[in-house]
């Protein structure tokens, strides 16, 4: 069978170059005569691994030595709860943006551990936009900030780094994560579970500024205490997904950066939502200045309908079209390694769809 057309959510399409890498290194890796899922995790090999992923990020990133990065488990939905444990001290309180599904569940997990203030939502809109930062409405002295940076369900994104946050931020940047250049400087942590720009499903990356790191304090569950982590390799990590990981890191490296990224991803933006446009068969659900440029959701007349154009579209070759189940209508996610390619056999199935039957 032929590689289709993906637009999975999550997780998403991986580049075809580092499938094939990771092809011909599967049963024996470099010279540790034996796959890299089988060695130690404190062998040398693995460990050039760990170093060369780490080293791609803080150059794509542009991180300095004031900054851990590590690689966890338990995706983004354990960091809600680990990050409010490190972070949120008694008698506090933590300000979050929500935007959607994903920000509303890691408020839930932060109200668990202390005192959470919602600084602006957009529910009321049904998460169609992204609040302006101008109409946040901060706690008096909040431990930190929370966003969401993209959501995947409602198809919104920031567009760009809310510079002006009256503590540090700390961004759940999951689906949009080395999508584009990013402004370090407001932020005291971010992480992202990498299955949908870097890598496939079981590592989290996560950032820590150093100097926000200190204001832990108290014993904490050892797991769960990111000091324990930024000391040291503390147990087993996820060794095949954090070598694919280094791979992509590499690619993205290849294809020009995070400006590189950028351009790929804008191109196929603009050529998904300027089909879109072009008439009112399609309706965008996210609002113009909130668009997100990487999962870009969409209805047609009727439900009745929007079943036959997934249906058609699999029959073409166009995978993983339906949108969430709890936002209904159409869903084409196109991260960093989807193909400009397979956005114009999209647009071009659109095309053809809305001359049958619009």
């Amino acid at each position: 069978m032929k590689r289709l057309h993906n637009f999975s959510a999550g997780p998403g399409a991986l580049p075809v170059s580092v499938l094939e890498e990771a092809q011909q290194e599967m049963l024996v890796y470099g010279g540790a005569g034996a796959s890299i899922m089988e060695i130690s995790h404190r062998s040398p090999e693995y460990t050039a691994v760990v170093d060369s992923a780490r080293q791609h990020l803080a150059t794509l990133l542009g991180l300095g030595d004031e900054w851990h990065i590590l690689f966890l488990q338990g995706g983004a939905s354990l960091q809600f709860y680990q990050l409010a444990l490190n972070f949120l001290p008694a008698g506090q309180t933590a300000d979050y943006v929500n935007t959607g599904s994903w920000s509303k569940k890691a408020i839930a997990e932060a109200r668990r551990v202390g005192n959470v203030h919602v600084a602006a939502t957009s529910a009321e809109d049904n998460f169609s936009h992204i609040p302006p930062v101008s109409s946040w409405s901060h706690s008096s002295d909040p431990a930190y900030v929370h966003i969401t940076s993209n959501n995947t369900i409602f198809g919104t994104q920031f567009q760009e780094d809310p510079v002006s946050s009256p503590a540090p931020l700390i961004c759940d940047a999951s689906s949009d994560f080395l999508s584009r250049p990013l402004d370090l400087a407001p932020y005291g942590m971010i992480y992202a579970g990498a299955q949908k720009n870097i890598g496939p499903a079981g590592v989290t990356v996560v950032l820590i500024r150093k100097s926000f790191m200190e204001r832990i304090k108290g014993d904490l569950p050892t797991m769960l205490d990111y000091r324990v982590h930024a000391e040291k390799l503390f147990n087993t990590p996820p060794v095949f997904a954090v070598y694919m990981v280094e791979k992509v890191l590499r690619w993205v490296a290849e294809e020009g950066g995070l400006m590189g990224m950028k351009a790929r991803n804008e191109a196929k933006a603009d050529l998904l939502y300027g089909r879109i446009d072009q008439t009112d068969f399609y309706r965008g659900t996210a609002e113009k200045g909130s668009r997100s440029k990487m999962n870009v959701t969409f209805r047609l007349p009727s439900e009745e309908m929007e079943a036959e154009f997934i249906s058609g579209a699999k029959t073409e070759g166009l995978l993983a079209l339906k949108g969430h189940r709890s936002a209904g209508g159409i869903r084409a996610s196109i991260y960093n390694a989807c193909e400009l390619s397979s956005v114009q056999a999209l647009v071009d199935f659109m095309s053809d769809f809305e001359r049958k039957n619009g």
